[in-house]
């Protein structure tokens, strides 16, 4: 069970990174070129910024899937290790939110304290 477990996070990181690569090379360059894009804020490039973020973030997700697979890979697991994966996770969410958006996508300030709630609340 170790070695699927492993394999497991080994697929999912492995999805993340061709997510991340091919969805910007073939689909968000594409994407992002186009002049249909919605006007937020008065121009396209919050939109643009936006669906980056969310596209990348995506595979930041899956990264801290990959780490929870390792670590139940690894008995006996503890929620404080749990804690930190998904508050490390969500604090990721927060920082490529923060400077994909420039600030201004209010999802920044709901990563950030889904992060330390679950680092803080899982260390105690």
């Amino acid at each position: 069970m170790e070695f699927m477990l492993y394999a497991a996070a080994a697929l999912t990181v492995a999805v993340g990174i061709a997510h991340s690569y091919l969805g910007e090379r073939h689909l968000l360059m594409r994407l992002l070129r186009s002049e249909q894009l919605p006007r937020v804020f008065g121009r396209p490039e919050f939109a643009a910024r936006t669906l980056r973020f969310a596209w990348h973030v995506t595979s930041v997700a899956w990264f801290g899937f990959a780490a929870i697979l390792f670590l139940l890979a690894r008995p006996p697991v503890s929620s404080g290790a749990i804690g930190i994966v998904i508050g490390s996770t969500f604090l990721v969410h927060f920082a490529v939110a923060l400077a994909g958006s420039r600030g201004k996508h209010l999802s920044w300030p709901v990563f950030l304290a889904i992060g330390l709630a679950a680092i803080f609340a899982t260390r105690m």
